[in-house]
């Protein structure tokens, strides 16, 4: 060891490998998430930042171990800890020292690949050992100064090498390094850091996603073998904002890649500041159950390379993840120091940690290129193109044979074009090298950014499975999953080993025994990839129904018991066997394959079913409409079955109902076994029918039609050859088509319907809907020319210019501004793009975003163009959770703008479920493109946009309030865990609570109904009289204007106001009421009111009310906090001050003149009074709030609200009401009552059920804080209501008598 090095470490340097027990080890995981569960950890900031403020020169990194060496040696930060160990002793104590948690080990560039560059790849292990026991000893002597315990992360950087991309352009398919060299450089690197003590092993600043997956391959050989596991980091590195890594992975698809193994924290580090890596963070975070770590820089790098962001901003900017729940550990990368460190762990001290979500996948396989891909129960059917297989073409056979890998591209991309969404590849050939060709040829796929350059309107998603290195974030093509299809183990390996995402291993089986099965599972289960499992077994190929359920259900139980599979990466083939062959044992083989299918979905969760489509016809060879024809009877059956892909030609599966119906019916009997003379009934049809019937299919009998029927025809069937001559038929046809808008609104619309009801209903597949989404485009395109001129005349009729109008306000000639774009992820425009046509043709200025639209960017343009709606289109399943993402974003920015929801995989009851809960302005599903003008005018109606928008949300809370009901299995919180998730108000930093002008309590003894008159919300009261408008003439007054009930209501309402006047003027009726005001401070979910303030720490209260608090799981996608009313209160040890308010106002003499009437049978006046008694309490509590809120409290004392203000809650604070859903239990009322004397001071009773008399009587609390919200407790478990019990001094079963309604269980 070189001279000057301090002693201690030195004698580090030479100890053997750690000696903690294997408790202590074992225990390290569950130690450091018992902490994460608490609080949020600290990790260091820039090392690399440290050293350059020593100014070492090249001799300081040289030692004089090193004074001879060959090659420079400065700037190798790793060789530090050798030759100058002492400084970096002091980094890492420092960082500790300024409140780091965790450090991380000097080894960023410590493997022999990168080393190399330094001629050092000899000291690999040696340099992480060495850097290892130096992080160890500063952990330890801080930990030993302080008694907080310090821990220290194993640093593995990327290397300098990349597996996905080729570092040559005239060689696509070359790479500079394999994946079992950079298994075997992280091995001998880990096991340095692992002998060295580490607790961590951190994979981090991850550019290509297939290097860290092979650290995370060594790291499980390592645990498996010689090491105790260690908890795993795994950090990846967005490079800019396109959102994605160097090698073109998105967040998500980075964390479907690397999740098999198991990782503690997933998180992002490194190339951009804590601003511009939020959104990344926070996509990261929506797709893991794992803990989230991040580490930005400090900021940007300015002109030279350096970072100005002071210590100060990077906190602030992490203390707003922290408090918006995104982050479990936070520290700092390039340009940050320890003073960075130190403002960051002192922002975040009190902020409670993520937690992470129990599931994010639910019942979908997630598959993975540079994009995510979901197969679950809301994607259609899944075709494998089957043509990149040596075995089943012979083009492509015949290419790689000769080495033409480039041309053998072109089928991989007519396969997706014709609509394959995963490409089977499959390289199993006696005269090929089977792993060398398969690795060559997925490198190929890896590099061609060309396959799939075509537009799908299905509801898929097609990924990337590598990138080339020239692409560009908004590139519109994707390429597909990939299935590595050999029977050779070997070859499925080389093929994993080229996929930087997770793909698919077809396939296994227990063919070999239960051992051979073990070991290639758990090797597929390390290379994070799904797996199909043929139903085989050691006795051979299952046939019958009960052997191939048996034979699944053991490889099943094999994978997901013993190997830790996750269910829903299990794809099983029973077997697709080949019928008609005239053997009678084989009649029954599509019967068979569809009731273990059914068998299997119904008794194997997750699983996921699949098969070779090819066999079942091979019998007639050589008659392809025959062989067509049963393919897409089959699959129309086995899909609803439960069959969710298949290796299909993509190209050639027919439409089911285009299917001649004597060949139908035929192909129906043979599979189903209906008929023992199918097979030679369906030979006698091939021959008599021109080699199976092509000719059948297409004939020039359907122009014989009206123009409608030629065009519905041709969209159908995909024909394009005459749709721009029936179109033009159409436009000339000026008495039927006025405008050119109308052909798309009726004819190609109707046909298009059609389509989706066909590919609904799972009688068309994805290649027949290409067709139709192109005969579609065909007819639109020749139609957007006499669109343009019809506008460019009606902008002429009004005297101006495009230019001129813009700046002219509300002589614009547009009815309003639309930015429309298909959201990030998804390529689909056909449907948007047909809106953008009828929107502008509708005189909407349309500003069309295209594809693949990034959340910022199309806020950016909204606030640019002055946007009066957005419009955000997908097809795609995964663009339904980007969309959920767009709308969170508008909330937090405080956007405001309506929001459009459409595209086919779009629903109204996902639009009000998921959708608009998470934004407070309009959000409307828009069905098809003939509803969108419709839309759009009436949001910016400024007559009917807000009874627009109210009809809105009434409907959408009752199709929420239906769904909800609807779940079998209602997830639930425990009572605890729900208040870790409840609502957080920052009492410190917000502004202090007002203090009311008086406390105790006011009385109203007779209130003047002159004040209250036009307080009434006359809505309700129609709907006494079951009086209800349609839209847009639903709400007062516009009810009069409505066709069924406007003249109805308008007597009614005129009978009433004569009557209230009369009412008013005899006197008839009296209103008495009362407000009070008592200081209140809250104890988990109760809240406890003082006499005074002096009181509030010393006294014990004068009265308590307790509150229910949600439990009901939300949707994983959503962070809003699990409510109770105690959260808008402070807690008793804040030392804040607040206060609570109550009131009870009546309205006494309704039942004496009821009395009245009913003498004179007056059934009429019994109820108009009533209902006019209703509406005047009512009219009561709103004004006598507004009056609190300006006058008696005075929180809000220059308020100017509109009374639709007032009804639409645009005010601060609630007045929620005991027995109403913020607050179920009515028991409430009784501590209400006794605190206040109600009874005694109005007069006002409550019934033994604590009904209250009158009845024309409301009563409730007064809350002032600012973020108070009226919210649904729902439904309870029993844990909170023994909770509740003791906390009232109540019995169990008299709670759940009072709270029937709301239990989650069955009391009984």
């Amino acid at each position: 060891m070189p001279d000057g090095m301090s002693p201690t470490i030195h004698e580090l340097a030479e100890q053997p490998r750690s000696q903690q027990s294997n408790a202590t080890k074992n225990s390290l995981k569950d130690e450091i998430e018992s902490i994460l569960r608490e609080r949020i950890m600290v990790l260091d900031g820039g090392m690399g930042t440290m050293i350059q403020q020593h100014s070492l020169t090249e001799e300081a990194f040289r030692g004089p171990e090193f004074k001879d060496h060959l090659k420079p040696l400065k700037g190798n930060n790793d060789l530090l800890s050798i030759t100058q160990p002492d400084i970096i002793y002091e980094i890492h104590k420092e960082y500790l020292l300024c409140g780091a948690d965790i450090i991380e080990t000097n080894t960023f560039s410590s493997t022999r690949i990168a080393q190399a560059d330094y001629g050092l790849e000899h000291l690999a292990y040696r340099l992480n050992k060495i850097s290892a026991q130096v992080a160890r000893k500063a952990a330890d002597d801080i930990t030993a100064q302080t008694g907080s315990k310090r821990y220290v992360a194993g640093a593995m950087g990327p290397t300098n090498k990349t597996l996905s991309v080729s570092p040559s352009v005239e060689r696509p398919d070359y790479r500079n390094v394999t994946f079992d060299e950079l298994v075997d450089a992280y091995i001998e690197q880990a096991k340095g850091l692992l002998d060295g003590g580490v607790d961590i092993m951190l994979v981090e600043t991850i550019f290509d996603t297939a290097n860290a997956k092979a650290a995370l391959f060594a790291l499980q050989n390592l645990f498996e073998d010689e090491y105790d596991p260690r908890p795993v980091f795994v950090s990846g590195t967005i490079v800019d904002k396109s959102g994605r890594t160097l090698s073109g992975q998105t967040g998500e698809a980075f964390v479907i890649s690397i999740s098999h193994s198991d990782p503690l924290c997933i998180g992002l580090n490194c190339a951009l500041g804590a601003v511009e890596m939020r959104p990344f963070i926070e996509t990261i975070g929506k797709c893991t159950t794992t803990y989230v770590i991040c580490y930005p820089n400090a900021g940007l790098p300015n002109t030279f390379g350096g970072y100005d962001e002071t210590p100060e901003v990077t906190a602030k900017h992490l203390k707003t993840f922290a408090l918006d729940g995104l982050v479990n550990i936070v520290g700092g990368c390039c340009g940050t120091t320890p003073a960075h460190i130190r403002e960051i762990a002192e922002a975040v001290k009190t902020c409670k940690p993520r937690i992470p979500p129990s599931s994010v996948s639910e019942d979908y396989m997630l598959l993975s290129g540079l994009e995510s891909f979901r197969i679950g129960q809301y994607t259609n059917f899944v075709n494998i193109g089957e043509r990149c297989n040596v075995a089943g073409s012979r083009k492509f056979a015949k290419l790689i044979m000769a080495g033409n890998y480039e041309e053998a591209l072109s089928v991989a991309k007519a396969q997706v074009e014709m609509g394959a969404q995963v490409l089977d590849i499959n390289m199993d050939d006696g005269m090929l090298d089977g792993p060398c060709a398969m690795a060559r040829f997925c490198n190929f796929i890896a590099s061609e950014p060309d396959i799939a350059k075509v537009v799908y309107i299905a509801a898929v998603v097609m990924v990337y499975h590598g990138c080339s290195c020239n692409r560009s974030a908004h590139d519109e093509t994707h390429q597909v999953p990939l299935c590595i299809d050999s029977s050779n183990f070997s070859v499925i390996e080389a093929g994993l080993k080229c996929c930087q995402g997770k793909c698919i291993v077809n396939s296994i089986s227990l063919k070999e025994g239960e051992d051979d099965f073990l070991a290639k599972a758990r090797k597929i289960k390390k290379y994070g990839a799904a797996a199909v499992v043929m139903a085989f077994d050691e006795v051979g190929q299952a046939t019958e129904t009960e052997a191939k359920i048996s034979i699944c259900t053991r490889a099943y139980h094999i994978l997901v018991n013993r190997v830790g599979f996750n269910p829903n990466d299990i794809i099983f083939d029973p077997n697709i066997l080949t019928i008609g062959t005239g053997m009678e044992e084989h009649n029954l083989y599509a019967v068979n394959f569809i009731d273990a299918t059914k068998a299997i979905k119904e008794t194997l969760p997750g699983a996921k079913i699949s098969g070779g489509l090819s066999n079942l016809s091979f019998s007639f060879r050589g008659m392809d409409a025959i062989r067509e024809a049963m393919h897409g009877a089959f699959l129309y059956h086995a899909i609803k079955y439960g069959m969710d892909m298949g290796i299909v030609n993509a190209g050639n599966l027919p439409v089911y109902d285009d299917i001649h119906k004597e060949l139908l019916q035929l192909c129906e009997d043979l599979i189903w076994n209906k008929d023992p003379d199918a097979t030679e009934k369906l030979l006698r049809y091939a021959q008599t029918h021109a080699q199976g019937g092509k000719k059948v299919v297409h004939t020039d009998e359907w122009r014989n039609g009206s123009v409608e029927e030629r065009l519905e025809y041709a969209l159908v069937k995909g024909i394009e050859k005459y749709v721009i001559e029936d179109t033009e038929e159409a436009r000339l046809n000026n008495q039927k088509y006025s405008r050119p808008l109308h052909i798309i609104e009726g004819p190609l619309m109707n046909g298009m319907k059609t389509v989706g009801d066909l590919f609904g209903a799972g009688k068309m597949f994805l290649p027949q809907v290409i067709k139709s989404a192109r005969v579609m485009k065909k007819a639109v395109g020749h139609l957007i020319p006499f669109m343009e001129k019809e506008r460019e005349e009606m902008r002429a009729l009004l005297g101006k210019t495009e230019e001129e109008a813009k700046p002219m306000g509300k002589e614009d000639p547009y009815h309003g501004t639309v930015v429309l774009a298909t959201v990030k992820g998804d390529v689909h425009d056909i449907g948007k793009n047909i809106v953008g046509v009828v929107l502008g043709c509708n005189n909407f200025r349309v500003v069309d975003l295209g594809v693949m639209t990034p959340c910022d960017k199309i806020l950016k343009a909204a606030l640019e163009n002055k946007a009066d709606i957005i419009g955000l289109s997908g097809l795609i399943t995964p663009s339904l959770d980007e969309m959920i993402f767009v709308a969170k974003e508008m909330e937090r920015l405080e956007i405001k703008i309506p929001l459009l929801i459409g595209g086919a995989t779009t629903s109204k009851t996902h639009t009000a479920v998921k959708i608009a809960p998470r934004y407070s302005a309009p959000v409307i599903h828009v069905l098809d493109a003939s509803k969108s003008v419709v839309v759009c005018a009436q949001l910016l109606d400024e007559n009917l946009k807000e009874d627009f928008f109210e009809e809105i949300l009434e409907e959408y809370e009752d199709i929420r309030q239906d769904h909800y009901d609807s779940l079998k299995e209602r997830k639930y919180l425990l009572l605890e865990q729900a208040r870790k998730r409840g609502f957080c108000y920052n009492w410190l930093t917000k502004s202090k609570p007002v203090r009311p002008q008086f406390l105790g309590t006011k009385v109203f003894e007779d209130y003047d109904f002159q004040k209250l008159v036009e307080y009434i919300d006359w809505k309700p009261f129609f709907d006494v009289w079951q009086l209800r408008g349609k839209y847009p003439n639903r709400g007062f007054p516009k009810i009069f204007n409505d066709k069924a009930v406007g003249e109805e209501a308008k007597k009614v309402y005129d009978e009433a106001q004569s009557l209230l006047k009369t009412l008013i003027v005899q006197k008839k009726l009296k209103a008495k009421g009362l407000v009070g005001f008592w200081p209140a401070r809250s104890v988990k979910d109760d809240i406890y009111l003082y006499a005074t303030e002096e009181e509030l720490e010393s006294s014990e209260p004068i009265a308590k009310f307790c509150g229910l608090r949600q439990q009901a799981e939300k949707d994983s996608a959503s962070a809003d906090p699990y409510y109770c009313l105690s959260d808008f209160v402070p807690p008793l040890e804040s030392g804040i001050s607040d206060y609570l308010g109550l009131f009870a106002v009546a309205v006494f003499g309704v039942d004496e003149l009821c009395k009245e009437y009913e003498k004179q049978y007056d059934d009429y006046n019994i109820i108009m009074v009533k209902a006019l008694g209703d509406r005047l309490a009512e009219a009561f509590a709103e004004e006598l709030h507004e009056r609190v809120r300006k006058e008696f409290w005075a929180y809000c004392e220059n308020e100017q609200l509109e009374f639709s203000d007032l009804r639409r809650i645009k005010y601060e604070g609630i007045r929620p009401a005991p027995g109403y859903p913020c607050q179920p239990d009515h028991t409430e009322k009784v501590t209400m009552w006794k605190l206040a004397n109600i009874e005694g001071k109005t007069g006002i009773q409550l019934t033994e059920s604590l009904a209250m008399m009158p009845a024309s009587a409301v009563s409730g609390f007064y809350f002032s804080n600012p973020e108070s919200k009226y919210f649904a407790v729902g439904k309870i478990l029993k844990d909170q209501v023994e909770d509740y019990a003791l906390r009232k001094n109540m019995s169990v079963a008299e709670v759940e008598k009072w709270l029937g309604p709301i239990l989650g269980y069955d009391p009984e």
